[in-house]
């Protein structure tokens, strides 16, 4: 965005001008008899552009373009909307603007050749087998695996981001296309470098043989945020549930409901990291908003995707006992409270090295809260020492159902969905077969 245009909307007192509104694709509402209506879409829109922040002219230029077009890395995106020689990305709510040869926010989105495009497809970052319990996932299909995957990326800039080191990254900066082609399958497993790795693609049909050989019925899209490469983890949840493979989104929730009832469709469980409770901490910590994130937690219910929330307590930030009951209340009224939460402890990282960890009488102070709201299953994730941190209990008989340290399962007292001891059914997802 230009200097001009940054500066006429800075404040609440924001004006702009005719040449700005122009520049935006705005220029049916700029004429001096648009109605009061009209004009404050304008500002709605172009408010949005100044939080978008896209990267201005960062597109790949010719050579790295095709390249990355050769090795079937680009693929045009599934969500926006073109405003004259402009477009806007219609994914997440930051809804970027782009003029010809930009970048979105998420860094995975160019604006070439008249179309958007996503430049993380079939190129992941990192990939790994993990316990479905990390993600956290506590009620869903319980002790097996799960084939992990990331892209670089996110909508997000979180201060207190674990995986900074490849959501706050270009595709460029963590793919190389040169070489010759590499396609990661079920050959050569053992064989790869570093430099294999960073050339290497692993196509849908490539993520779904390796979850089968590894064993595993689900498939996350973890890590950094997988809703900045929607078109690569559609498409493979697509392929996998054909294949009876489950797909797991670990998120943090910032979708559009078109785009979200559309995943759906293919996903089975999630995880949404409910980052706090008030649109200021929000927008202070990571530069999002509140309302978007609460709308993909009813869709999901309303869609019948089974999801767990977690909840990071950052001391200063979202560790107020307030808040904190506010959020609990709000998830017993509008969900229920059979979906988990998960309390986690925030560890010094990225940009808040300077803040404690989360003191261990503040996340007991959590759960306390959460269990008064009636939430049925809570449970405190990434510390040690803490009595029945991620025991699940029976909501009616109150007996243990489910022991577990860590990621692994050391009491499973659960049969059929229910409660060994009482018959109670105990919400989630307990058979890969349902």
């Amino acid at each position: 965005m230009d200097q001009e245009t940054h500066e006429n909307l800075s404040g609440s007192g924001a004006t702009t001008s005719r040449r700005s509104l122009l520049k935006y694709g705005l220029v049916g509402l700029a004429g001096l008899g648009a109605a009061a209506a009209a004009v404050r879409y304008a500002f709605r829109r172009v408010e949005s552009i100044v939080t978008a922040a896209v990267f201005k002219g960062d597109a790949p230029k010719e050579k790295l373009w095709e390249l990355w077009k050769r090795r079937g890395w680009v693929k045009e995106a599934r969500h926006y909307l073109k405003l004259g020689r402009n477009i806007q990305c219609k994914l997440c709510p930051n809804e970027c603007v782009m003029e010809p040869e930009d970048r979105s926010r998420c860094r995975n989105k160019v604006y070439k050749e008249g179309k958007l495009y996503t430049m993380t497809y079939g190129n992941p970052c990192s990939f790994h087998v993990d316990p479905i319990e990390k993600k956290p996932l506590f009620h869903f299909l319980p002790t097996s695996g799960v084939f992990s995957i990331a892209t670089s990326g996110c909508g997000f800039r979180c201060l207190n981001c674990q995986n900074w080191d490849i959501s706050q990254r270009k595709p460029e900066e963590t793919n190389d296309p040169r070489g010759e082609p590499l396609v990661r399958d079920t050959r050569r497993l053992h064989s790869l470098g570093r430099g294999d790795l960073d050339r290497m693609s692993m196509f849908p049909e490539n993520v779904v043989k390796l979850a089968k050989y590894f064993d595993c019925p689900s498939i996350a899209y973890t890590y950094s945020e997988p809703t900045v490469w929607y078109e690569y983890m559609i498409d493979t949840a697509r392929l996998a549930r054909k294949q009876g493979i489950k797909s797991v989104w670990v998120t943090c929730g910032f979708i559009q409901e078109e785009p979200l009832v559309e995943l759906c469709k293919v996903l089975d469980a999630a995880n949404v990291d409910l980052k706090g409770f008030d649109d200021a901490i929000y927008e202070k910590l990571n530069s999002g908003k509140l309302e978007p994130i609460l709308n993909t937690l009813k869709t999901l219910k309303r869609e019948g995707v089974w999801f767990e929330v977690t909840n990071l307590i950052v001391p200063t930030y979202t560790d107020k006992p307030e808040m904190i009951r506010r959020m609990c209340d709000w998830l017993v009224e509008n969900l229920g409270p059979a979906y988990p939460l998960h309390f986690s402890r925030f560890h010094p990282a990225h940009k808040l090295t300077h803040l404690p960890p989360t003191p261990i009488d503040t996340l007991v102070e959590a759960r306390s809260i959460a269990r008064k709201c009636g939430l049925h299953y809570v449970y405190i994730g990434n510390a040690r020492g803490i009595a029945e941190a991620e025991t699940t209990k029976c909501p009616k008989c109150k007996k243990v159902v489910i022991e577990r340290d860590i990621y692994s399962v050391s009491t499973m007292n659960v049969e059929d969905g229910k409660c060994k001891n009482c018959g109670t059914p105990i919400a989630g997802v307990w058979s890969a077969d349902k």
